[in-house]
């Protein structure tokens, strides 16, 4: 898993290119509301940006990366930090149509890792190990109302602890309603 994580970031690195004005990607700071967090989006291409998401939410726990204390809905309050990689697809079709495309509005897929730390409460939920990890492709769509964000994907996702345990789960989904802050 080390070896696909290097790979990514490696083929990211050399899609890098200089940031072109006419592309109308943006720099965004936005505060997201249903999981708690502070989120960065910068372009790194024409038409690509990564997006660097830290706070604090609420998740389930995945199969072999915990036990169960109990029934009923078992989740755990946790600092996280998601980042993603997304390749916004249809710009150029929403520009002609005369669709807003601030802050970086759009339908994407891309590649998606997401670390979840110490719990800082569990409901019958007891985790392995105090850090654990989610990889996997994604497609979304995210759109900008004035200053509020909404953005949605699914995908698959290899997920992992620093203890070894592992798993595949084949359909994550994520939510987030925000505030833009700010774009330049």
């Amino acid at each position: 898993m080390k070896k696909v994580v290097l790979l990514l970031f490696i083929s990211l690195s050399f899609s890098i290119e200089a940031q072109n004005s006419d592309t109308g990607l943006q720099k965004v700071l936005r505060l997201n509301i249903i999981s708690p967090g502070v989120e960065f989006e910068m372009p790194i291409t024409k038409k690509s940006t990564i997006s660097v998401n830290g706070g604090v939410g609420i998740s389930g726990s995945y199969l072999n990366l915990s036990s169960v204390n109990g029934s009923g809905f078992l989740y755990f309050i946790a600092p996280f930090l998601d980042i993603e990689y997304k390749k916004i697809y249809n710009r150029d079709k929403r520009g002609s149509k005369g669709k807003k495309m601030e802050y970086n509005s759009g339908n994407y897929w891309g590649i998606r890792m997401l670390t979840n730390f110490k719990e800082l409460y569990s409901y019958n939920v007891y985790r392995y190990a105090k850090t654990d990890f989610a990889i996997g492709p994604v497609w979304g769509i995210q759109r900008a109302y004035g200053k509020f964000h909404l953005m949605f994907d699914a995908g698959m996702v290899y997920y992992f602890d620093t203890k070894g345990n592992g798993g595949f789960f084949p359909l994550a989904l994520q939510l987030n309603i925000g505030y833009n802050c700010k774009k330049w």
